[in-house]
């Protein structure tokens, strides 16, 4: 049986200790985690982390990720840090961001899980219709941006809302890591 595959979000400003975390907790369980960004036309791009300014290389572009593709997924990850809102730029302010587009075409899937933990769920302000409505936990800071979103905010660790997994902060990365497992685990 192929290893379950994990999408995990990257970009500059990443949290280095949650993006390690997923790196080697996946690859433990016996999954294929892979991170995954807009690439810009590159082959390749190294980012840097929030903290110690850690060098990530990125080779897979979530803009070559098409439905096919993504049905191939066990989850999509979108990480905390500012890698949400760097990868919900857009150049064309009429167009949704590549990203934001791949947040909401992985939500229409329900057997995909999402995951996203703190700021993370910036990634959803240009396609709110995929949260409102839905139970979900963030960062304090982003309360109010849950709200103004049409969650239900809950004030716990982790929140599962069906397909939808959330966590607090990226300190709770092993959480909401670990509530991603048992959930592809008992799909198994």
């Amino acid at each position: 049986m192929a290893a379950p595959k994990i999408a995990i979000l990257i970009e500059s400003d990443f949290y280095e200790h949650e993006i390690w975390y997923y790196h080697y907790r996946f690859l433990e369980a016996g999954y294929d985690a892979q991170f995954m960004s807009r690439l810009w036309g590159n082959d390749m791009l190294t980012f840097k982390g929030h903290e110690y300014h850690a060098p990530f290389e990125c080779r897979a572009s979530l803009e070559s990720l098409d439905d096919a593709t993504l049905d191939t997924y066990a989850a999509l990850i979108v990480p905390s840090g500012i890698v949400s809102d760097r990868l919900r730029y857009t150049d064309d302010l009429n167009k949704i961001p590549p990203a934001a587009d791949l947040l909401k075409r992985a939500f229409a899937k329900p057997n995909l899980l999402k995951g996203i933990i703190c700021h993370g769920l910036w990634l959803a302000a240009p396609v709110v219709d995929v949260i409102k409505g839905r139970s979900l936990t963030c960062h304090p800071n982003l309360h109010g941006d849950a709200l103004a979103y049409g969650a239900k905010f809950v004030d716990e660790d982790v929140v599962v809302d069906r397909d939808l997994v959330t966590a607090r902060t990226g300190g709770h990365a092993h959480l909401l890591a670990s509530t991603l497992i048992k959930m592809i685990d008992a799909k198994r």
